[in-house]
């Protein structure tokens, strides 16, 4: 992915702006992108890659989309200071790409502050959405996830497979996005095991491995032997705890039982499941859809297991985990829930 494609970029805004001056304003020209003519896009991360989730994912559908379609690709990760934030989604705005694409509730108001002022730079915000009503934002693509649809695939085989009967969940933050893995968890879980004991704690941080392992630690302190952290950078620490005291997990956002493999492998054996947000799938699709001209600028689009965008991972470690007459169940419950048969809680609307 390029670094440094902002003075390219800036010349090629030059000549476009002069090429458009030269023709009638009656006449309409389709935007055609090429190998030689790309789509420029650039990814801001309101943080740094390398957390083996939800950056990591939203990247590795970029690297996808630079591979196999017409699209150049910048990423900028504007680190954890908070005040780097809007200065870098600015900065990305007034470079020129023609989309820039930042993820959730802590960039939207950034971004819808900057579209109305750039209508001819599209956006993409992933994991939050804006208020389209009135026509709004129609330079805006909200890309949202019915996360619970999976949660509730989790929790039904985590609840299945704990001996204790107890179930815990550490959130980052208590956000609508976060709530809504919860949402599904606990529900599943409840419906696998009526007696499933589910303890719930916040860390008030994504990027805090420290109080992950702590509150894990504590919930396993309580008889819990099946931990969720829907935590971010977070979550890496309560991971560490569970392989550390021997016991299970459920990854988020990407599969992290494989993303810990090659590296941990004993972090990989304890994470038997997780429940998969496909970020960069979804990423990639909403680019392909911009190129040939057929991507919902100026809406919401929420996503759940019947569009592919959500799962849970059924890999060699949920095999060996999970035994196979409820792995079965889980698939007759996923069928339900495609179906409409099973109405998955939510807080989205």
């Amino acid at each position: 992915m390029s670094k440094t494609k902002f003075t390219r970029r800036a010349f090629a805004g030059l000549a476009a702006a002069g090429l458009l001056a030269s023709v009638s304003a009656s006449a309409v020209i389709a935007q055609e992108y090429t190998a030689e003519n790309p789509l420029t896009v650039a990814l801001v991360v309101h943080g740094n890659l390398g957390d083996k989730s939800f950056f990591d994912s939203a990247a590795a559908g970029l690297d996808k989309a630079e591979a196999e379609l017409p699209v150049d690709v910048t990423i900028i990760e504007a680190g954890l200071d908070r005040g780097r934030w809007e200065p870098a989604l600015a900065d990305a705005v007034d470079q020129g790409f023609d989309v820039v694409i930042a993820g959730t509730w802590e960039m939207n108001g950034f971004m819808q502050a900057l579209s109305p002022e750039y209508p001819d730079t599209k956006f993409i915000l992933f994991d939050d959405a804006p208020d389209f009503s009135g026509g709004a934002f129609p330079n805006i693509l909200a890309i949202n996830y019915r996360v619970s649809t999976a949660g509730y695939l989790a929790g039904y085989a985590a609840a299945k497979i704990s001996e204790t009967g107890k179930l815990g969940e550490i959130l980052g933050v208590e956000g609508t996005t976060v709530v809504e893995f919860a949402l599904g968890f606990e529900q599943g879980a409840k419906a696998a095991n009526p007696d499933v004991e589910v303890t719930r704690a916040v860390a008030g941080s994504f990027t805090d491995p420290a109080k992950g392992k702590e509150l894990a630690l504590a919930q396993f302190a309580q008889g819990v032997d099946i931990v969720f952290p829907i935590a971010g950078g977070t979550g890496i620490g309560a991971l560490q705890a569970a392989r550390d005291e021997g016991k299970l997990a459920v990854g988020v956002d990407s599969d992290q039982a494989e993303i810990f493999a090659p590296t941990d492998p004993a972090q990989a054996e304890v994470i038997f499941t997780s429940v998969e947000k496909k970020v960069g799938e979804s990423l990639y699709t909403a680019l392909a859809q911009t190129i040939d001209g057929t991507a919902p600028y100026g809406t919401n689009l929420i996503l759940g297991l019947a569009d592919g965008a959500v799962g849970i991972a059924k890999n060699s470690y949920y095999e060996a985990a999970v035994p196979e007459d409820v792995r079965a169940e889980v698939d007759a419950e996923e069928a339900k829930i495609i179906s409409g048969e099973i109405a998955v809680d939510t807080g989205m609307q």
